[in-house]
């Protein structure tokens, strides 16, 4: 990947469902959905270069897909339109998270994209007008814009910051891409889980995911990493899959787990973070360096 030097890099990170639960489901298709949401310290890397023709140019698309169907392009045309910029950019993305995996890598890519160039473009929108255009992109998008710890419901649009205790995780993404969209058409899906009462990360205890009985059913790749998962701890599956995960109090014990699991699967031992490294960017002066 060619990159010139006078690009900025700005981290995408990654995000774990802790508990994800579906209270309803709306007219028009969309799911009712309460989750825990937090961030973890595995990243995409997002390289933007400002250009002076007003083009928004993505370099790196997904192998057969086009440029505008990329998250990260959109995100950036989207702000283009809303604010009516005159701005134009380069695009490079270095894919760190894996992708289908419930990590979020997508949506954190375009998140990055629209508070670095909110910033780079001078656009000057706030942190809710973010989240409000980031919505219209994907459900997981205002999380990243709001940047720490987040009790969520709604599509995922209405955000409560919530205390998570410090902690590493182990994730393993067996061999296999879940299509969103199956599992929440499914006819068994459960959609009528209670709303919560008191949204605090000890009244939710225990964690569950609503959509993992499902994709159990429909991908046992997942239903035999879960298994090897949860032979060290409470395992869990993120989002709508693949991904599962072992929550660890320590360090120490979150590296002995990743030894055992990644001789098996694909895996990662990460620790999880508690803002966004781009969460000061709206309050930075322009010029200041928000890279990684």
């Amino acid at each position: 990947m060619n990159i010139p030097q006078h690009a900025q890099a700005f981290l995408a990170p990654a995000k774990l469902n802790l508990d994800l639960r579906i209270t309803g489901r709306r007219a028009g298709g969309y799911h009712e959905l309460e989750s825990i949401f937090c961030l973890i310290s595995l990243y995409d890397t997002v390289y933007l270069a400002l250009r002076d023709d007003g083009r928004i140019v993505l370099h790196t698309p997904v192998e057969g897909a086009t440029q505008e169907q990329d998250l990260a392009y959109r995100a950036a045309a989207a702000l283009k339109k809303h604010t009516q910029s005159v701005g134009g950019v380069d695009i490079w993305l270095e894919k760190k998270i894996p992708m289908g995996g419930g990590l979020g890598g997508g949506s954190s890519d375009a998140a990055t994209v629209l508070l670095a160039l909110n910033r780079l473009w001078q656009c000057g929108l706030s942190e809710q007008e973010l989240i409000d255009l980031g919505v219209t992109l994907g459900a997981d998008v205002p999380f990243f814009i709001f940047g720490r710890s987040a009790f969520a419901h709604g599509v995922g649009e209405k955000l409560i910051e919530i205390d998570v205790p410090k902690q590493w995780y182990v994730i393993v993404k067996p061999d296999v891409h879940v299509a969103t969209g199956k599992i929440f058409s499914h006819p068994h899906l459960t959609r009528d889980s209670k709303p919560s009462i008191i949204p605090a990360f000890q009244a939710l205890q225990p964690f569950r995911n609503d959509m993992q009985a499902v994709v159990f059913q429909e991908y046992p790749e997942v239903w035999e990493a879960y298994l090897v998962m949860s032979k060290h701890g409470k395992a869990l599956m993120t989002g709508s899959g693949a991904c599962v995960f072992v929550p660890c109090r320590h360090q120490q014990e979150a590296e002995n787990i990743y030894r055992q699991v990644s001789k098996i699967y694909e895996a990662y031992c990460v620790e999880g973070l508690a803002v966004h490294p781009l969460f000061h960017v709206l309050s930075e002066p322009v010029g200041e360096s928000s890279s990684g």
